[in-house]
């Protein structure tokens, strides 16, 4: 029954309400994050990060620190635990030196790879379109490629996005992600390009190398593909993206065409399985706060408060790695073994319940993980009592030859 201010009522007047509201009713999620983060600039959340979240779905740890824009690198140096995660600075000088070199004189060398290698049945692409995607803010960058994007389908031709601005929801979160480039074709379709440092040698480069960009082009393509969706008629967004990166050890461009459908629908499946920012941030106990300037007691515990899903792949993509290793090692958690061996292992989640269901100890013998472990241990044990066996025929055998004892 509702209260209201001039009540005759007698009644003993009502007490005030001790629970307090949930953090995501009473602010906006983007003033919550903004608490999360701290008195700090927030981190733009790129593609590679995205690609990286998606590798790893369950980890709440790094879905609510990437959606409040924490920067991980200072966080683990406050924690403690600094990564060598990322790359280099002469690598990033000698990229960005590469990449200019790509796109000099209008992209011309640029959309003659993309001719080449996506669209040989085209027109040649003798003049094309740099449209300015000047703007001010991530939003209105965003609006402006929109647009862009919108005018160069509709005029035909070849036109040469440099460095557009794309928005995707993840998970509640708006991420804005800045490919290198974006071709739109004569018919109408869109191309994601791609520019790498790493050499391409003989025509082919490092195949884990190539895996990892084909995973941040999908991350682009997934973003492309929400703007078409905005379009009517929604235009082409090409599965086929161009990897430009040196020829042999020179500085001249090669360019190669990488089918990234396969890694554009595990993207977007493991973008969909993420928890939603909101949920994690509601869980969250009241001021809890990632700023690298708090005291590292108090930063560790804001940060345990925060589930993790660590594992060895974490160390290549993710720069809180070290910390949530050592915790994992700490708390004895099998997933620092690796993810094959955690999903083999079923509802045994730490080395001790692994050890005591191998010993009998504990679980349910019908548990198809528990009984593996216990014939493993049976037949450890097995091959255990006749290497002992041997030792001891070989050592009578020694006596009885006058040889001295093995030890």
């Amino acid at each position: 029954m509702s209260e209201f201010h001039g009540s005759a009522s007698r009644g003993p007047a009502p007490q005030p309400s001790r629970t307090p509201l949930p953090p995501t009713r009473a602010k906006g999620l983007r003033h919550r994050l903004a608490e999360l983060r701290g008195p700090v600039p927030a981190k733009a959340l790129d593609a590679r990060a995205l690609a990286a979240l998606a590798a790893n779905p369950g980890c709440r740890r790094r879905a609510i620190l990437d959606g409040a824009g924490v920067d991980k690198a200072r966080l683990a140096d406050a924690l403690g635990a600094p990564s060598g995660f990322g790359q280099s600075q002469f690598a990033l000088t000698r990229g960005n030196a590469f990449e200019a070199k790509v796109k000099a004189d209008g992209g011309a060398e640029l959309l003659r790879l993309a001719h080449a290698r996506l669209d040989p049945g085209a027109e040649a692409p003798e003049s094309a379109a740099v449209p300015d995607l000047t703007a001010q803010g991530p939003e209105g960058r965003t609006a402006r490629t929109a647009l862009a994007l919108r005018e160069a389908t509709h005029a035909g031709g070849w036109t040469l996005l440099d460095h557009p601005m794309l928005a995707l929801d993840v998970a509640g979160s708006l991420a804005f992600l800045e490919p290198d480039a974006v071709v739109v074709h004569p018919d109408g379709s869109w191309s994601v390009v791609e520019i790498k440092s790493f050499p391409m040698l003989d025509g082919s480069a490092d195949p884990a190398k190539v895996g990892a960009a084909a995973r941040q082009a999908a991350v682009y393509v997934l973003a492309l593909e929400e703007v078409a969706a905005r379009l009517d008629p929604a235009p082409r967004v090409r599965h086929r993206v161009l990897l430009v990166c040196p020829k042999d050890f020179s500085n001249l461009p090669a360019g190669s065409a990488v089918d990234v459908r396969k890694q554009r629908a595990v993207t977007a499946r493991q973008l969909a399985r993420l928890t939603r920012i909101e949920e994690i941030a509601d869980a969250l106990p009241e001021g809890t706060c990632f700023a690298p300037d708090r005291d590292a007691e108090e930063l560790t515990a804001a940060v345990a408060a925060v589930p993790a899903a660590y594992a060895p792949e974490c160390l290549s993509a993710c720069e809180l790695a070290f910390h949530c290793r050592d915790r994992a090692r700490s708390a004895g958690a099998v997933t620092r073994l690796g993810r094959p061996l955690r999903a083999e292992l079923g509802g045994l989640a730490t080395v001790e319940e692994v050890l005591a269901a191998a010993r009998g100890e504990a679980g349910e013998a019908d548990d198809p993980a528990v009984a593996a472990l216990r014939r493993a241990a049976a037949l450890r044990a097995e091959a255990l009592r006749e290497a002992g066996l041997r030792d001891e025929g070989l050592r009578e055998d020694g006596l009885r030859e006058g040889a001295p004892a093995c030890r």
